[in-house]
Parts: structure tokens; sequence; C-alpha cells
């Protein structure tokens, strides 16, 4: 297990309407075994990025490293690392056996030897029934799995992945970022994960970097960006929220005190309190915990439910405040409090609202 490092990384694309900064000062640390994720939207500049790290874009500026290797100036076949494409790039006219066997062939693995390694590679993603077959008889998961089985057979000090699931239909991208996160841990290889799937990511990485426009905007776990983002951008790419105008903005011992729209909340955000006093609420849907009409206390507001939708074992449901603002919610169980148009109350915990820079 090597860990995979990145100095100060930009790249620029010269075009006929000028400069396109693709990556912008990018510095990054991957831990030795970590299932590190790159998330953002299209164009932000994350597919660029993992390019350069296998060495198919030259970078304009800046130092790639693996493991303590500066590997800037090495072609992609001498960085020891390797790449799951988007669209898997299996070779046709070979069957999944002489797929996998590939990387091991080129590198001068013994026949004997070589044999062993696909086995426990094919073993390793479940698709050993399928040795003798060729890539178009196989179903999208089963060549996913033979790709990831390809590059791992190569023994990579590092495994890069441009979107590998994108091609897949939902319920069977569901099943198989599961079986990703199985595979690469096991092999305790150290993998940088391109996507733009925020619930991939969530779900399986060991740490993400959200990036937009170049830059990356924070790196954490996927529970610490999705409850405590330092931006608004990162807080609506990963996930719903409310957002609310926050104004005098003051500490109250370990609390911050504010003005909203809706009237005034307590938050236990640690941050400090923004220059100007001005800022933004920002509160999840299931942070939003609908009550009878009656319940008082910190941070409870009288509403009016205008909408319920059940969703089986959950519910979302919306409502409008005294002065017009409409929040979003959710519920589990999904027992509805009051009929649709009735007066119920609305609780928000201290230590569930988010400040943020305005």
């Amino acid at each position: 297990m090597v860990p995979i490092r990145t100095d100060n990384l930009a790249k620029q694309f010269e075009t006929r309407r000028g400069t396109i900064e693709a990556v912008v000062d990018v510095s990054l640390a991957v831990e030795a075994g970590e299932l590190f994720f790159l998330l953002g939207p299209s164009g932000c500049g994350k597919t660029t990025l993992l390019r350069m790290l296998a060495g198919f874009i030259e970078p304009s500026a800046g130092r790639v490293f693996i493991g303590d290797r500066d590997v800037t100036a090495l072609p992609p076949e001498r960085r020891d690392s390797a790449m799951v494409f988007q669209n898997y790039a299996l070779w046709p006219h070979m069957t999944v056996t002489g797929n996998v066997a590939f990387g091991p062939r080129t590198r001068g693995v013994p026949a004997r030897q070589r044999r062993q390694l696909v086995r426990e590679m094919l073993d390793t993603v479940r698709i050993a029934d399928k040795a003798s077959s060729r890539p178009m008889e196989l179903s999208g998961g089963q060549q996913q799995r033979v790709a990831l089985a390809r590059a791992l057979a190569a023994r990579p000090k590092c495994l890069l992945m441009d979107e590998p699931l994108s091609n897949l239909d939902a319920s069977l991208r569901a099943a198989m970022r599961w079986e990703i996160q199985r595979i690469v841990k096991s092999s305790g290889t150290t993998t940088v994960y391109v996507t733009h799937d925020q619930a991939e990511a969530l779900a399986i990485a060991d740490r993400i970097a959200v990036m937009r426009e170049g830059r990356i905007v924070q790196v954490g776990t996927g529970r610490a960006l999705y409850e405590r983002p330092t931006s608004r951008f990162v807080a609506e790419f990963l996930g719903d929220a409310n957002f609310l105008p926050a104004s005098h903005i003051e500490r109250e011992g370990a609390e911050l005190a504010f003005q909203t729209p809706i009237g005034p909340i307590h938050s236990r955000c640690s941050m400090d309190p923004p220059a100007g006093g001005e800022g933004v609420c920002c509160i999840r849907p299931e942070c939003l915990r609908p009550g009878p009409p009656d319940r008082t206390g910190e941070n409870t507001f009288c509403a009016r439910l205008v909408e319920w939708s059940h969703l089986g074992g959950s519910a979302r449901f919306r409502v409008r405040m005294p002065d017009g603002t409409v929040l979003s919610g959710a519920a589990m169980p999904a027992r509805p409090v009051a009929e649709v148009g009735e007066q119920i109350s609305v609780t928000i915990a201290p230590e569930d609202v988010i400040v943020l820079p305005a």
C-alpha cells in the first residue's frame, strides 16, 4: 500500500476562445490503502485530475507522487498504477481469462504463476464461471468486474477508476458499488475514484474531495461533508437542504444565535460568527421534526402542513411558515402528525443547524 500526493497540480488547455483552467493548484494527499473519491459536477476537472495521476495528461504545473517516487514525467506504464475506464475498454477478441491475464503476461509473469493469479482475481470478483466467455457475452455488471480484475491482476500500487458504474442501470449500480468497495479494500490497493454520483461517494468512500471549477473546495468523510459543509455549494451538492438568510449572528456561550425570516434560531455550530454578522442557515430535511401545534421550546415554530408524500418506510413533507417560507422535511417512520392543511409545529435541534458564510 502506498500513498498518492499532488503538489500544486494545475492544467490549462489553450482554445480559440482563450485559456481554460481545468485544474487549479490542487494539493492533495491520499492515504495508503484509502478508497478516495473525487466528486463534483460535470466539467469540474475531476477526470482531468485523475488522468494526470495516471499519466495520460501532462500537467501544466505541479508534481505527482506515488509512494515516495515523483512520477510527474513518467508515462502511464511506468507509474505502477492501473486504470478502470468508464467504458471498461475490454478486448473483444479475448476471453475473460485472456483479458485478466494480459497485464501479468506483458510484465513477464511466468505462465504457471499467471494462471494462479488469474484464478485468484476471478474468484475475488466472483466471475470465475465466465472465464471462457468473451466480453460481448457478458452483462454490464459482469464486464465491470472483468475490468476491475484485469486492473488488479497487474498488482498496481494504486488503482484509478473513472466513473466505472455510469453505464449500469440504477439497481445494478447500487449493488456493484458495494462489490467495488469489498474488492478494492480486500486488495489493500490505494484507490482514487471519480464520480458525479453523490450517493455512490457517500456510501463507500473513506474520504471525498468535492471539486468545483477545477478546485478542491472541501475534503473529508462523507458524514463530515454532509453534516458540516463549509460552503453552500457543498451543502447543496451533497443532498437536499433548506436555506434561510441569517442575520445578526452572534456567539452566545456554546451556541450561535441569529435572526431568520421564520424567527430566531440557535445553532451549536462550532464556526465563528461570520464578518458582518451575515450568513446562511442550512437545515437538512430529516432534521425538520414535525409535532403537535401546541409544542413549544427552542427552535420550535408554528407551521401549516401543505404536502405529505408517503414513500413506504419514510415520507417527505412540506410546511408553510407564517411568513410564507416553505420548508421541506423528511419523516421516518412515515406516520403523519396531521392532515394536509392543518396547523403543526416543527422543531430543529440546535446541533442540526448548519451556519455557512453568505
